[in-house]
């Protein structure tokens, strides 16, 4: 019985750590702009819901990080593109 509760314990661990690495190599970020206000977010693609409400547009391309979300939404700024 002891050997069933290790080997449960030590499947639960190993599928927890897998889930944590996968997900941080799988979330790309991009910029979205809400539709009348102007303003940019930096979203992360690897939250599993869409933001809400729903009067968004992706104004950018995947990044790999947030520092380089930031960087095209300080490029975007600049061109008038977003304003916050």
């Amino acid at each position: 019985m002891r050997r069933f509760f290790a080997l449960c314990a030590a499947s639960s661990i190993a599928l927890s750590v897998l889930a944590v690495t996968s997900t941080a190599q799988a979330a790309p970020y991009h910029l979205i702009k809400w539709s009348g206000t102007e303003f940019c977010q930096v979203w992360d693609n690897g939250i599993p819901t869409k933001p809400m409400p729903a009067n968004y547009k992706a104004v950018s391309k995947p990044v790999p990080t947030v520092d380089a979300a930031l960087a095209v939404k300080a490029g975007l700024m600049k061109k008038g593109v977003c304003k916050i």
